[in-house]
């Protein structure tokens, strides 16, 4: 983990050596005044005080000078540490499969992101600065009070390890208890990003009794996590401060022995007093340095857990510019968590299917027919689990994801508008577009008029989620960023099916636009939709049962013909 670790200093290796540097000369210029004072005693001469007293001044001023550059500059390149493994972390989740996804909260994401990235920048500069800065204070005061008296020197070095034994026998709780602490935290943040994306829904059903619950239990068993580490912490820290006092004092004890058997003048006592202060300072800064290193360190775990997971297979090797169309299916078997035999759900079995460039198939069924994977698999949303699916006669698997993705529109039932301005949220078809393209789009999808009404037109902010729009005009942003894309492979999944009747027509217009001369697959509730659809596929949990036009499925009299005549028998 020290080597993984290590590896993040190497962009930044003048500004840390430059820290370091700094802090072995503070440390340096810190062995000297116990020394100095030593021998101001002894001298008993007022011209070597006054020069003592000018040349402390002299360190002094070097080290505020010092100090300054690491206080500064040590954080900056804990920052900048910070910064790059955000980067790379927010990277590599861009190229997480939806599977991961799935699995996991929005807020626990979030966590490793923002929170546990903080701790491991602070462990950045104050770890291996601390710990330097610590281990020279104690070897360089060691040294020098081995040069004022070798026995009292042998007799603090028997008790250290004694010291270190307890510190490193302890840390390993402590340790497990920020971990715990850790995936508390990430659950608490994940609680609150669940309530505050769904305060509409809870207000509207009157369920803040039932938020706050869930808040509280969550916030309980932080609490209690906390509560852990920091007992564990309150021991690691008693059980050090009380080890250093016994070293407090068998050296302070050991010193006036040594005294009153003039084993070591008054000059050399002071010094050895002095470096005995100065070498228990840093061992209590170690407790400090444990929970930095704790908190760091399993910061940087879960960094490393979330860096672990593979990233969407992209092995495609065959570069295509823009495909014709041509969609087929063989044998194509798919479930989720199909690695996990005890949670395999299936949900597509040995599906064969071909769809003609240019074709709008329709897709119809109960839920839970797989009508929304199927069109998931397309992209690679998911990986089948056997069979094979081909664009334009190449297998899907050997097409780049950029390039299989760059020829394929979705709009979805649910929408996602960004939170931004209306021209980012069409121009996410196409970043290159210019204002005239993304105007045309808009005009495509009929949506123009309504933008140009908006106090501030294409420049207007849309809220988080497009909560400042209505259902119909973000299923039209969506359209026209479909149409901004121009992709010759469309997927429309229940884009009409929340919408009001008037609306529908509105932007069942503009999805008939869209789709002309390109390859469409359509999911749909409402039959009244896809009526006009070269075919339409009847998909249940048994795989097709029924294909063909609207006329032909209607003569057969079965499943398609029970679900439009149950969706229109008032009507009739």
């Amino acid at each position: 983990m020290i080597k993984q670790f290590a590896r993040y200093y190497k962009p930044h290796l003048k500004l840390f050596i430059l820290d370091m540097v700094c802090a072995f000369t503070v440390s340096f210029c810190n062995l000297f005044y116990p020394r100095l004072a030593g021998s101001m005693i002894r001298a008993k001469d007022m011209n070597f005080v006054l020069t003592g007293a000018a040349v402390l001044l002299g360190i002094f001023m070097l080290k505020a000078g010092l100090n300054y550059i690491i206080t500064y500059w040590g954080h900056v390149v804990g920052v900048r540490i910070q910064g790059d493994m955000r980067k790379e972390l927010f990277a590599h989740l861009q190229k997480l499969p939806f599977s991961y996804y799935d699995d996991n909260k929005t807020g626990s994401i979030m966590s490793r992101l923002v929170n546990d990235l903080f701790e491991v920048s602070e462990l950045a500069h104050h770890g291996p600065e601390d710990v330097f800065l610590s281990c020279i204070t104690i070897i360089g005061a060691l040294v020098m009070i081995y040069f004022i008296n070798p026995w009292l020197t042998l007799i603090l070095a028997c008790i250290l390890p004694i010291l270190i034994f307890f510190t490193m026998r302890m840390r390993g709780e402590l340790m497990r208890a920020s971990e715990i602490s850790r995936e508390k935290t990430s659950e608490v943040n994940a609680t609150v990003e669940s309530a505050v994306s769904g305060v509409r829904v809870s207000k509207a059903y009157t369920a803040e009794k039932h938020e706050n619950e869930r808040f509280d239990f969550s916030n309980e068993e932080f609490k209690t996590a906390k509560r852990r580490q920091y007992r564990s912490m309150a021991k690691f820290n008693t059980t050090i401060s009380f080890s250093l006092d016994v070293l407090y004092l068998v050296a302070f004890t050991a010193g006036g022995i040594f005294y009153f058997f003039d084993l070591i003048d008054v000059s050399g006592l002071t010094s050895y007093v002095l470096y005995i202060s100065m070498l228990i300072t840093p061992i209590r800064t170690f407790s400090t340095i444990f929970e930095e290193l704790q908190d760091g360190i399993s910061g940087f775990k879960r960094f490393k857990e979330v860096m672990s997971i593979p990233e969407e297979s992209d092995e495609g090797k065959i570069s295509v510019g823009v495909l014709k169309g041509d969609i087929n299916f063989e044998n194509v078997t798919f479930g989720y968590n199909s690695s996990d035999k005890a949670r395999a759900r299936s949900v597509i079995k040995n599906l064969s299917l071909s769809i003609k460039a240019g074709e709008t198939v329709a897709l119809v069924g109960s839920s839970g027919g797989g009508k929304t994977t199927l069109c998931n698999l397309i992209p690679r949303f998911y990986e089948i689990d056997g069979g094979k699916i081909t664009v334009d006669g190449i297998n899907a698997k050997d097409i780049p994801l950029k390039d299989l993705r760059r020829n394929i529109g979705i709009v979805q039932q649910d929408v996602f508008i960004f939170a931004g301005t209306v021209k980012e949220n069409i121009a996410y078809g196409d970043f290159s577009a210019t204002d005239e393209q993304i105007e045309e789009a808009a005009k495509k999808a009929n949506i123009h008029d309504f933008i140009l009404s908006l106090d501030k037109g294409y420049d207007t902010y849309v809220g988080e989620r497009g909560v400042k729009l209505s259902g119909g005009q973000k299923q039209r942003i969506a359209i026209a960023r479909a149409f901004l894309k121009n992709p010759p492979i469309l997927i429309l999944d229940e884009a009409t099916s929340a919408l009001d009747n008037v609306t529908e027509m509105q932007v069942q217009e503009a999805l008939e636009s869209l789709s002309k001369g390109r390859t469409t697959l359509v999911v749909a509730h409402r039959l009244s939709t896809v009526k006009n659809a070269d075919e339409i596929i009847v998909l249940t949990n048994e795989g097709i049962v029924e294909r063909g036009t609207h006329d032909y499925l209607m003569s057969l009299n079965g499943e398609y013909a029970t679900l439009y005549r149950y969706q229109f028998k008032s009507t009739e």
